[in-house]
């Protein structure tokens, strides 16, 4: 690389605390004129209470960003799928609350 041109890569640092990740198994998201606010919840069973475990606020830009990698790396999942890697999980996943328990 030319000590003219400008590195456009950005390195990117992940700390321990982080990598460990928080478990989310509902996120809620609202949105205004100019950001989108993702907060990821953890339920338990036979708790009355849920807590944000993280929030995340984005632009409406960055939140489409967000929207198609998902919808990229669901594809790419479910390529795999049909190819006996793993078991597919379907056409379409109800929101909690959307389809009735049964025992």
């Amino acid at each position: 690389m030319d000590n003219n041109q400008v590195s456009n890569e950005i390195q990117i640092e992940l700390t321990d605390e982080i990598a460990q990740g928080v478990y989310s198994n509902l996120a809620v998201i609202a949105h205004s004129s100019s950001e989108f606010v993702i907060d990821f919840i953890r339920i338990l069973p036979g708790t009355p209470k849920a807590k944000v475990k993280s929030r995340i606020i984005l632009t409406p830009d960055n939140a489409k960003r967000l929207l198609m990698a998902l919808q990229d790396n669901i594809k790419i999942f479910e390529d795999q799928t049909r190819h006996g890697k793993n078991v597919p999980f379907g056409n379409m996943i109800p929101p909690l609350g959307g389809v009735p328990g049964q025992a």
